[in-house]
Formats: structure tokens, C-alpha cells, sequence
């Protein structure tokens, strides 16, 4: 897995990140979901690394990096400290500009990266996601059914972790159909540590909290991301469902957004990596994927 990279700990100030990298060409920073590692890429990192300097953090409080601890507004598992993490990352391994693209929770952390350190990113990719703030103030039945989760992560008067640590398997249901061995087994160490779990609800916490006041700040002063916007979605997820046209949303996010969609469901990089590859390198080599709609 992961054959040419390079696996270490970088210190990014506030954590301490396990990183892959590898690869060489202009610099592409991925990030991955919940509850995934970033072992998630395992099939589409080599791919880009013909084109690109490939970096895969496991974000805080994810994976194996390290899980600060946290405050009673949940802000260092803000998406700007996570944000900050990435950019302090990229610096240490010797990248001032780079591309970001990120999946689901990652995505929330890539568009806070865009929106707060435009000279650094170069280009934004966000896949099966609208910003935060969006899609709470989207808010309805509908998505309450689907997307009880994040109500369920996010209070703190009966904490998910005791339901989650009981029996993780039987809470987080993925199975290996889509996972070599080691990233399969990651995930499962992942979910079974409790400390992860904890950070993971953190990082839902603070999506109800400081993540929207962020979102909502930057709406009410006009700041869109001004890097080239890639938005990617599964066909067979459910966000045409809850938001009709994804691209109508992100064009109030950003001043350039392009979108496709890939036929397969919410884990695209496991599901359909050679898509995958193909969509983001065509986007970031300048041959834009023509917006669906």
C-alpha cells in the first residue's frame, strides 16, 4: 500500500500529523473522512503521484495523529485549526502553494483552508460536501432523517462515545469489498480506539458550533474562495436528494466552480479510483470537467 511513500510525524504546532507522501510534480494535499484514515486514498494516491507530489495526512484527532485536547467550545477541532494543521504541513515538507481536495468531513477542512489562506492554495477540490454552514442552514426533515448523525455526534448531554465504544463494528458498518488489507485494517484500528472516537465526535461538535459562527462570518462579509473550484459527487449518494444541482450552491462559495459527477457511492476513492484520478488530474492540468447541469 501506499508503494514509493514516504510514512512519518510531522509536529504542526498544536498536533502532530501521521503523513504519507510521495510523487513528484506541483503539490496536491488530500484529505479524507470520517471515520476514515488517510489510508482511504490508497488507491488513488499512486496514481496522482505520477503527476503530483501526493500528501496524505491523517487529520487530528483521526487516525494515528495526535487528538489535542479540547475546550468547551470544541474550537481545536475547528476546521481552522485543522486548516492551520494542513498549511503548517505542507510548509514543514516544503510546499508554499499547493492544491487541496478533500471528502466529506475533509472537504469541510479543504474549503476552510481555501477560504482562510488563499495565497497558499492554488486550486480546491470538495467532494460530497457543501460547506457547513450551508447545509445547516439548509436544514429540514429530510436531512434530519438522512444526516441524524451529526445531532447525535454533536450533543454532549449523552455522548455518542459511550453508544460508538460499545460496539464499534456494529456502529460503523463498512466492510473490506472496497479496501486492500492494510487500509481495511487501519480503519478497523481507527474506530476501535477510543481517544479517535472522542476526537471524532469533536470534530462533529464543533461542525454545529464554531465551524457554522465561521461559515456564517464569511457570508455575511462576502469572502469566497478564489482558487479554481473542483466539486465532485456520487451519483449514487445522496446529494442531488438533499440539495438538487450541488454546483448552484458552491457558485455562492466561490468565484470559479466546475463540477462531475462519478457513478458510484459516498466513498469515491475506495469505489472508483481511476475515475477519481482522472476527474482531478483533468481539473488540475487545466482540461476542465465540464459542470454536469
Amino acid at each position: 500500500m501506499f508503494e514509493g511513500f514516504t510514512l512519518e510525524r510531522v509536529d504542526v504546532g498544536e498536533a502532530e500529523l501521521r503523513v504519507r507522501h510521495g510523487g513528484s510534480g506541483p503539490a496536491l494535499l488530500l484529505l479524507h473522512g470520517h471515520p476514515r484514515t488517510h489510508a482511504t486514498w490508497h488507491k488513488v494516491a499512486p496514481l496522482l503521484a505520477e503527476r503530483y507530489t501526493v500528501v496524505c495526512p491523517d487529520l487530528r484527532g483521526y487516525g494515528r495523529s495526535s487528538k489535542p485536547p479540547t475546550t468547551p467550545d470544541h474550537a481545536p477541532y475547528s476546521k481552522r485549526a485543522m486548516a492551520a494543521d494542513c498549511v503548517a504541513l505542507m510548509r514543514a515538507l516544503g510546499h508554499e502553494r499547493f492544491a487541496v481536495a478533500g471528502h466529506d468531513r475533509g472537504a469541510y477542512v479543504a474549503t476552510r483552508t481555501a477560504l482562510d489562506h488563499p495565497d497558499a492554495v492554488s486550486a480546491l477540490v470538495v467532494m460530497d460536501a457543501v460547506p457547513i454552514g450551508e447545509a445547516l442552514a439548509r436544514c429540514d426533515a429530510r436531512f434530519a432523517a438522512s444526516w441524524w448523525h451529526w445531532f447525535f455526534f454533536g450533543q454532549t448531554a449523552k455522548p455518542a462515545e459511550q453508544v460508538i465504544n460499545a460496539d464499534p463494528d456494529a456502529w460503523y458498518t463498512a466492510t473490506d469489498a472496497h479496501m486492500e488489507p492494510e487500509a481495511w485494517a487501519d480503519y478497523k484500528a481507527a474506530i476501535h480506539d477510543p481517544e479517535t472516537v472522542h476526537a471524532m465526535m469533536e470534530d462533529y461538535r464543533a461542525g454545529l458550533g464554531i465551524d457554522r459562527a465561521h461559515d456564517d462570518a464569511d457570508r455575511a462579509a462576502g469572502r469566497r474562495v478564489t482558487a479554481p473550484t473542483l466539486v465532485v459527487w456520487a451519483a449514487k449518494d445522496d446529494m442531488e436528494e438533499l440539495y438538487g444541482d450541488p454546483l448552484a450552491i458552491w457558485r455562492d462559495w466561490a468565484t470559479d466552480v466546475r463540477g462531475t459527477v462519478i457513478d458510484c457511492g459516498h466513498h469515491i476513492a475506495e469505489e472508483a479510483p481511476h475515475d477519481l484520478a482522472a476527474a482531478l488530474t483533468a481539473f488540475l492540468d487545466g482540461r476542465h470537467p465540464l459542470p454536469r447541469h
